[in-house]
């Protein structure tokens, strides 16, 4: 590698808006994981999952992409494919959560322990793996930051654009975690039947809503051209419809995979006899 190629590279790892949040997030993230797998047994394949959705996420929310997302409708929609589906999709399909947990120090894991079995836990537990929130949840962020006049306010206000990035994020994790759960129910707090119902509803109305803005023969989105559109002579219709187009097709491909994952792991648990409810034990705890 030429230094041409290499000023080049470092120019687009280099944070279009700077972020200490970000930075901090993905080191105690990281640095959680690696000293839990010193504990832990984790297999090549789940550090392989972990460590490219750790990667991807961090490659779209704090490098050059930034500068391109704000700027061209189809590089924002690839960037929330990353953010919301497929960066979330590799980290949960990891299962990171006792591995994290176990990089913890000892008063940390006593102390996340203890808050856990507290009814303030319990209600927290609760609400990120409830069946029916974090599904609508995962759709209503999407869907809510696609009406026109909340994308030109949420791309012209940085707090705005980063509670964006940072909820579809966190929705997308708290989704996956859902979705991915190897267990029957309890202790896993959707069930197998569930798990594989739930991305054919969700991959829905997304999925409609891409179709329409590829068929839309008109700009939704005028903020891209006040923003300077990255791509000169690059017609808004154009670009609206590549980006209707990775929201129709490509996160429809990651949610499909979603479906057959959940799908095998019912199959899997039939096979064992253990995809019936048993009513002794109520309680749920998260999957991660």
């Amino acid at each position: 590698m030429t230094s041409e190629h290499l000023l080049i590279a470092l120019e687009w790892l280099t944070p279009w808006e700077y972020s200490p949040t970000v930075i901090v997030a993905f080191a105690l993230s990281c640095g959680l994981f690696i000293q839990g797998a010193r504990t832990r047994r984790v297999n090549i394949w789940r550090h392989i999952l972990f460590w490219t959705g750790i990667v991807m996420l961090y490659l779209s929310l704090h490098t050059r992409v930034d500068y391109y997302s704000q700027r061209l409708f189809f590089a924002h929609r690839l960037q929330h494919l990353v953010l919301h589906h497929l960066g979330p999709l590799l980290i949960m399909g990891a299962y990171p959560g006792q591995v994290l947990r176990a990089g913890l120090p000892k008063f940390g894991r006593n102390m996340l322990h203890q808050f856990l079995s507290s009814k303030p836990g319990k209600i927290t537990v609760g609400i990120l793996t409830n069946r029916f929130l974090v599904p609508f949840l995962f759709v209503a962020l999407v869907l809510g930051f696609l009406i026109p006049v909340v994308q030109f306010y949420t791309v012209l206000d940085w707090r705005l654009y980063r509670l964006m990035n940072w909820s579809v994020v966190i929705s997308g994790i708290m989704y996956w975690n859902l979705i991915l759960d190897r267990r029957p129910k309890p202790p896993a707090a959707l069930s197998p039947g569930g798990r594989v119902l739930s991305p054919v509803i969700t991959m829905v109305p997304q999925m409609i809503a891409g179709a329409v803005i590829t068929f839309t023969e008109y700009d939704l989105y005028p903020i891209f051209d006040l923003c300077g559109r990255a791509i000169p002579g690059m017609s808004a219709v154009t670009d609206q419809a590549i980006g209707g187009l990775t929201m129709w097709v490509l996160a429809g491909f990651v949610e499909v995979f979603g479906l057959l994952y959940a799908l095998s792991t019912m199959m899997r648990l039939s096979a064992r006899g253990r995809t019936g409810y048993k009513s002794g034990n109520k309680q749920t705890v998260p999957a991660v």
